[in-house]
């Protein structure tokens, strides 16, 4: 399927690249290859060695060190933007983090520095980078951030961040409705599970995938490549008329009600637990 030239003349910041099973990743590829000129946030040292070279060859207009909970990295940040491009068109948000060890109890016993410290990065950080992201689309742009079926169904060792994907979703809806006047539009992805970084903290994951590969409508999970096609429809041209959504990319999982009658049983050894 070729994506040549459907996003020539754009710009657009990527935040959140892990390495290369980042789901950010795939959607950087995917904007990559449909001709978009990126930039890169990454957070402290240690990314940087794992960001910096994965990136090099999409030729990055910028790589910027960012903080999303500190308002003064992402005024530093957009600062620097602002020296690359004088505007921008798009902008995907693909942060989130909450304290592991809190993933894995009860939701009731979350600490409330945590539950602040998720909401912030994993939340509001979206609605802080909107707040600059606006100023630089003048002619309109387009905003997309990242969910899971967490926020709308229990899910195990999801806790806390459930409640943050959820206030992150409708955050998605008022920001369309607020920032739609200047056609900016602003989506966001719930992507089934896939094998990242950030799902590593997630206690029994290979069991959620076997249940998601076994359970889902179509049989099987989501690649980060899958996710990125998405995310460029909903930021190209092509997805123009769109805003406010929450767009399912997890093989039809989500309209499922129970465990599929021809469904295997799932067998982890204790090796997989996590």
């Amino acid at each position: 399927m070729s994506k040549s030239g459907l996003m020539k003349g754009k710009r657009g910041l990527i935040m959140g690249v892990a390495n290369e099973r980042s789901i950010a990743w795939g959607i950087a590829s995917a904007l990559h290859e449909a001709g978009a000129e990126l930039a890169f946030t990454y957070q402290g040292d240690s990314f940087k060695k794992r960001v910096s070279p994965l990136v090099q060859p999409l030729n990055p207009a910028a790589l910027i060190d960012c903080d999303v909970s500190e308002q003064g990295s992402l005024d530093g940040t957009f600062a620097q933007l602002k020296e690359k491009w004088d505007s921008l068109d798009f902008v995907v948000h693909a942060v989130a983090f909450s304290d592991r060890e809190q993933l894995k109890g009860r939701y009731v016993d979350t600490t409330q520095e945590n539950f602040a410290m998720t909401m912030n990065v994993s939340c509001f950080s979206f609605t802080a980078v909107a707040q600059r992201a606006e100023k630089m689309m003048p002619k309109g742009g387009s905003m997309l951030t990242l969910s899971y079926y967490g926020a709308e169904k229990v899910m195990p060792h999801y806790n806390v961040m459930g409640v943050a994907k959820a206030a992150l979703e409708a955050s998605v809806r008022y920001l369309a409705e607020d920032l739609g006047k200047k056609a900016i539009r602003v989506n966001a992805i719930s992507a089934g599970p896939i094998k990242t970084l950030a799902a590593s903290g997630v206690g029994d994951f290979r069991y959620i995938l076997k249940w998601n590969e076994y359970n889902s409508p179509l049989r099987r999970c989501v690649t980060i490549g899958e996710v990125g096609d998405a995310a460029l429809f909903l930021l190209s041209d092509l997805g123009r008329a769109v805003t406010g959504e929450n767009l399912h990319v997890d093989a039809g999982y989500h309209i499922v009600g129970m465990k599929a009658e021809d469904a295997p049983d799932i067998v982890v050894s204790k090796s997989d637990a996590t």
